[in-house]
């Protein structure tokens, strides 16, 4: 298990969840990737997708500037 981050920062929806699947493509089950971004949509977007395709969201956390989702990867 190994820790991953995707900075999607100034892109919005669809791409935030676009790069976020990409990126876990690539990664192992177990992984944890924490998602940086910008758009507020991705609140809601990034722990939707980890429950249509079985990854676990497990946290966000905002800032004055930025969002930091976490999830972690699960079968694929």
């Amino acid at each position: 298990m190994s820790d991953y981050v995707l900075d999607v920062k100034k892109l919005l929806c669809p791409m935030p969840v676009i790069r976020t699947q990409d990126k876990v493509k690539q990664l192992s089950p177990g992984d944890k990737l924490d998602v940086i971004c910008t758009d507020p949509g991705a609140i809601h977007d990034i722990p939707a997708w980890c429950r249509i395709n079985g990854h676990r969201f497990i946290k966000h956390v905002e800032t004055s500037s930025e969002i930091v989702i976490s999830l972690e990867v699960g079968d694929k």
